[in-house]
């Protein structure tokens, strides 16, 4: 199984690369010996481009979001100067 392409070898053999990345996975593309791109199945770029939540969404469901993290009104904040 092939995953990295130099570029002019991909620009080739972009019918063979694009059903790699349909069967196999996301395909890197090299250009002068550093990766520079990927070509990856439109399933797996709805994969990452699906909003993922906020942070705040994150902890809020997790097991943590029902612990009490409020500070207390009697002990103040010290302020550094």
């Amino acid at each position: 199984m092939k995953d990295d392409w130099q570029l002019q070898d991909a620009k080739n053999r972009f019918s063979e690369v694009v059903d790699l990345a349909l069967t196999q996975g996301p395909q890197s593309i090299t250009r002068h010996g550093k990766k520079t791109a990927v070509l990856l199945s439109y399933r797996d770029f709805q994969k990452l481009k699906r909003r993922q939540g906020s942070l705040a969404d994150f902890f809020h469901a997790s097991p943590l979001g029902e612990l009490d993290l409020g500070r207390p009104r009697e002990f103040p904040r010290s302020v550094a100067l």
